[in-house]
């Protein structure tokens, strides 16, 4: 059988005589993302894992020879820089991303490696200039470290560091700051955000940074864009955590595990504010088949049709004078018949006449987070104390953070299949992204989008959904044959491993 080919990545980067960081950390990241890597050697280190003795930076010849040599046979999807050694070093990579760049798009991570791990400096600042005037314009994501970032662009906070870098990406980490939770700052034109994971505590923790970032340009290579790839490149980075060894004096290299991808306990969360706690998961989850409608009384007779979970879709007009009447008179025979049927109803966007009508369930959007200002996600918060309960949606690596910040009863993923009933930019998700989800969300997963068969109901059953949402199909199929498609499709259900997650947004 023909395999396909890998992904190629190329990592310009020094080479660590005590195997600990650079090329080697590299290519171990490299590896538990099944890339291939090109390791290029930008500078040369006497160092072992207690210090760093001496740089000797590769001519500037001898890196263009590397280079060229690569361009002719292995050209990259995405290249990671790190240890440069000088300004005539930098120079060469930035004049081979732009040769690169007129024939195809080329991701470019730039790890500025400024100081060892061991405290020596690496960087003068004729090499600061040249980051901040040379490289960093071309960049596509940067991934310092707080202390990195301070010497690029003066001390701050994370949030005005990576607007002053001016990169379109920004990753600021900040897993050796000893906080209780590992914290890296997210500025991406597509989420922006606190990424954060419980610390582990780990004495061989060699080579994180190198390891972060080509993690991040491994995910890009894989057509990940910035916001999932900084999730990926965290959850690799901690898996390595687990398993270092010091095979001298000093701490040893993290060693990435290539099943990082499956372990739901690296899945970080992606908070808007700088959090003080990890969340505290919920279990008021909803199962089986989960029905979606605009109408009031067709809810009220879904319930009576036997569904346990209804939600009931309303969207708010723009200059829509009678909204308050409209949703009142639409709640009232959904409630009620909730209420007798001891069902669930669920409403969505509209948390405060949820709350003010007595409804107890509601579904939020990724984009209804956002609105959220910082006293309404306190009004929120304090209402799910009382036992308000929440479903949120996601539709990519990011999002699945994002709503893992909220401890939601529920995680919504879509579309499975292409749909009709809005409109988004996503790609479908599909049965092995789904089950990915189901797998590795911390919370009980729902399936929704495009389902108009029972047979693709009965499909994200056996995915491992806790629940699968019906929309149109409720209209011209009776509840009863949803049902049993659901059942059916939790009794072939199997417990096998899902692959990797891909892309769903170019």
């Amino acid at each position: 059988m023909t395999m396909m080919k890998p992904p190629v990545i190329w990592s310009v980067a020094g080479l660590d005589s005590g195997g600990g960081a650079g090329l080697s950390a590299d290519q171990r990241a490299a590896d538990a993302f099944a890339v291939h890597l090109c390791p290029v050697a930008a500078a040369l280190t006497a160092q072992n894992s207690v210090a760093v003795e001496a740089v000797f930076p590769t001519p500037p010849e001898q890196l263009d020879a590397q280079l060229a040599a690569l361009a002719s046979d292995l050209p990259p999807v995405a290249i990671k820089t790190g240890l440069l050694g000088g300004v005539e070093q930098l120079r060469v990579v930035t004049r081979w991303v732009d040769r690169l760049r007129e024939r195809a798009p080329v991701a470019l991570v730039v790890d500025p490696v400024l100081r060892a791990s061991t405290g020596a400096s690496l960087a003068d600042e004729a090499l600061l200039r040249a980051y901040r005037e040379e490289l960093l314009p071309r960049a596509t994501v940067i991934t310092p470290n707080r202390r990195e970032a301070a010497r690029l662009v003066g001390d701050g906070t994370a949030q005005s560091q990576a607007r002053a870098l001016g990169v379109e990406s920004v990753c600021i980490t900040g897993g050796d700051e000893g906080d209780a939770l590992a914290l890296d700052w997210l500025a991406s034109p597509q989420a922006s955000g606190w990424l954060a994971l419980p610390r582990r505590e780990a004495a061989n923790n060699h080579g994180t940074g190198c390891c972060f970032a080509t993690g991040l340009a491994a995910a890009l290579a894989r057509g990940f864009v910035a916001a999932d790839a900084a999730v990926l490149a965290k959850m690799l980075t901690t898996s390595g955590l687990a398993d270092g060894a010091a095979p001298g004096a000093g701490a040893g290299p993290v060693r990435p595990r290539a099943d990082f991808i499956h372990d739901a306990s690296l899945l970080p969360a992606l908070f808007d504010h700088e959090p003080g706690a990890w969340p505290e998961r919920h279990s008021g989850g909803i199962a089986g088949v989960y029905g979606i409608t605009d109408s009031g009384h067709h809810a009220a007779e879904l319930f009576a049709q036997g569904l346990a979970t209804v939600q009931l879709r309303l969207k708010r007009g723009d200059a829509e004078a009678d909204w308050p009447a409209r949703l009142h008179a639409e709640l009232k025979p959904a409630l009620a018949a909730a209420q007798r049927c001891g069902a669930t109803l669920v409403l969505n966007d509209h948390w405060r006449e949820a709350l003010a009508a007595g409804v107890g369930f509601i579904h939020l959007g990724q984009e209804d987070l956002l609105a959220l200002g910082e006293a309404e996600r306190h009004e929120l918060a304090a209402a799910r104390s009382r036992g308000l309960r929440l479903g949120l949606s996601s539709h990519s690596l990011w999002e699945l953070a994002r709503a893992a910040a909220w401890a939601p009863d529920y995680i919504a993923c879509g579309p499975v299949w292409p749909t009709l009933t809005k409109a988004m930019p996503w790609r479908a998700q599909g049965l092995d992204n789904l089950a990915w989800w189901a797998a590795m969300a911390p919370a009980p997963v729902v399936g929704i989008g495009g389902v108009l068969a029972p047979e693709q109901l009965a499909a994200i059953a056996a995915a491992g959904a806790s629940a699968g949402c019906v929309v149109r199909g409720l209209k011209v199929i009776e509840p009863a044959i949803w049902q049993q498609a659901w059942r059916e499709g939790r009794a072939s259900a199997n417990a096998a491993a899902a692959g990797w997650p891909h892309a769903s947004l170019d």
